[in-house]
């Protein structure tokens, strides 16, 4: 192993070593989101990574402009960042890997990095084109977020006293975000412990602040 790895140039243990180091955290992405993990295990910048989970979330007629804006602004501004670290971590894996494996057999540097870099073009696409799939999936399943009823979860949006937020809470057994809105009319800031006292659809919900540890479930 120590022979070989002296026999190649420099320009290629430096490839190498990229592939190697860009490996674990591709393998680390892929595990991640096939085991269902959530966004708060691999937060990537504070809640970049939240999105890594589907949020089943869809836009409630009843919500102003201003709701609206606010809510997609947001989530969609978690997904791109994302999205852009699982594809940026796919290119340089694919590219790296490429370069490492031309260049070992004697091509030239730049041709190498040329071909590799439609590797990770490649690459890149499957990646979003899987998570996307994975995506409609689970978007289309068969929770039910009447389960969500009397179960305490957390503020993850504000919810202003008149308007819309979300709710981290578990829906059919598993942990989803959940478009919300207080029940009394009271300000709800991120982090705070709610109850879901009412049902209002399939993607609103009505949650009340927890007034101690002792209603907690």
């Amino acid at each position: 192993m120590t022979e070989w790895w002296d026999s190649l140039t420099g320009i290629t243990q430096v490839f190498y070593g990229m592939a190697v180091f860009f490996s674990v955290f591709f393998l680390w992405q892929i595990i991640a989101a096939f085991a269902g993990m959530t966004g708060d295990d691999m937060d990537v910048g504070g809640d970049a990574g939240d999105v890594g989970d589907v949020d089943m979330d869809v836009d409630f007629d009843a919500d102003t402009p201003d709701d609206i804006d606010h809510h997609d602004v947001v989530e969609s501004s978690q997904a791109f960042k994302v999205l852009s670290l699982r594809s940026i971590i796919t290119f340089f894996t694919l590219f790296s890997w490429g370069c490492a494996l031309y260049t070992s057999e004697g091509m030239n540097a730049v041709k190498a990095m040329g071909i590799s870099s439609i590797w990770g073009l490649v690459g890149m696409l499957s990646i979003a084109l899987i998570f996307w799939g994975m995506g409609k999936l689970t978007e289309t399943g068969t929770k039910d977020v009447a389960t969500a009823k009397g179960k305490v979860g957390t503020v993850y949006l504000d919810i202003p006293a008149e308007g819309f937020g979300e709710v981290k809470i578990a829906v059919s057994g598993a942990m989803e975000h959940i478009k919300a809105k207080s029940a009394d009319g009271e300000a709800l800031p991120a982090g705070t412990e709610v109850r879901v006292v009412q049902i209002i659809d399939q993607t609103l919900v009505g949650v009340r602040k927890l007034t101690n540890k002792g209603e907690m479930e």
